[in-house]
């Protein structure tokens, strides 16, 4: 399979000065059930404070430009590849992989087992993007586990940001819009587009699924572009990539993220004691700042951060220099 940089490592790390490359001092495929394997590595300094990288997507995949984001002498940086993407296995992208053990309640029930392999009792979590919906769904679960979040591109995957996403983002983009719409069927047309395209993404036909995954990811990069200097995901060029996120998006997508609707606002008070940094861009308008500010309104041991003219991820300087200063803030004092 072809191998391209992530969106974030695209921007960020020709920018800010991110943290020096580091290689995983160990790394395994942890059975977790159902038949799947996930695959975990560990970075940095082993006696460091450890930190949990969760990656976006659904589907993304946790690159090493992730790494970067800590002060490996601090750090023992945690990473993994969620089920069904990166190196984990079966894959997303074989369309006879079932997405049926495949849910926020099995990425928790996933993380709380590394956390227990590795023999660490609470942990730094950074997230991005959906990232931050598992993020949020893991510290609500589980808070005596997390000693702090920092979190960028925030989202809570309800069924208004989907519907946002998918439907009133086209009054920002009409004429691309309307080519994802024109995708589906006419008869589904009006009704949810994410269940219109998990259902293409299901067909028999290799075309059919090829087609719908082209076209979910064309508006992928659409919504996301409107801040400056933006600039295509160079993932989305591959087919076996293009296919695998489209389906696991629009299966987490089309369930809210497998979440009680609202229910990370509304339990958000579990976070209480737990430090953190909601950083997100102004110009982030597929994933509206409002989210972030609500959350911040409840959650108020976190630090509310929103970067003016940067957009979805981390689209410049500031928004990366933002989360560098966050996992520097949190670092030990000492440093064993």
């Amino acid at each position: 399979m072809l191998s391209y940089p992530s969106r974030v490592e695209e921007s960020a790390s020709r920018m800010a000065e991110l943290h020096p490359p580091v290689e995983p001092y160990e790394h395994g495929m942890l059975d977790v059930g159902d038949g799947n394997r996930v695959y975990w590595e560990s970075c940095g300094n082993p006696a460091g404070k450890p930190a949990l990288v969760l990656h976006g997507g659904p589907g993304s995949g946790a690159g090493p430009f992730w790494r970067r984001l800590f002060d490996p002498a601090a750090y023992r940086i945690v990473l993994l590849d969620q089920r069904g993407c990166g190196r984990s296995t079966p894959d997303a992208a074989d369309p006879s992989t079932s997405l049926d053990a495949n849910t926020t309640p099995h990425l928790i029930a996933d993380i709380e087992l590394l956390r227990r392999h590795l023999g660490i009792g609470e942990w730094l979590v950074l997230g991005g993007s959906w990232g931050v919906t598992l993020a949020l769904a893991y510290a609500e679960q589980h808070p005596e586990r997390v000693s702090e979040l920092v979190l960028f591109s925030v989202t809570n995957t309800t069924r208004r940001e989907v519907e946002w996403v998918t439907r009133d983002m086209g009054r920002i983009f009409p004429e691309e819009w309307a080519r994802f719409r024109d995708t589906v069927p006419e008869g589904e047309r009006d009704g949810s587009l994410v269940d219109a395209y998990a259902r293409m993404l299901a067909d028999p036909d290799p075309a059919v699924r090829e087609r719908a995954a082209r076209e979910w990811c064309r508006w992928e990069d659409v919504h996301v572009s409107t801040h400056p200097g933006y600039r295509p995901d160079p993932r989305f060029e591959d087919p076996d990539f293009r296919l695998r996120f489209a389906r696991l998006v629009t299966h987490y997508w089309r369930h809210a993220g497998f979440l009680a609707d609202g229910a990370l606002l509304r339990d958000a008070g579990k976070l209480a004691g737990i430090p953190g940094v909601l950083i997100h861009g102004r110009l982030d308008i597929s994933g509206p700042p409002d989210v972030a500010w609500r959350l911040a309104q409840v959650w108020r041991d976190a630090d509310l951060v929103l970067i003016g003219e940067e957009g979805h991820g981390l689209s410049g300087d500031a928004t990366t220099e933002a989360v560098l200063a966050a996992t520097d803030r949190f670092r030990p004092v000492d440093i064993p």
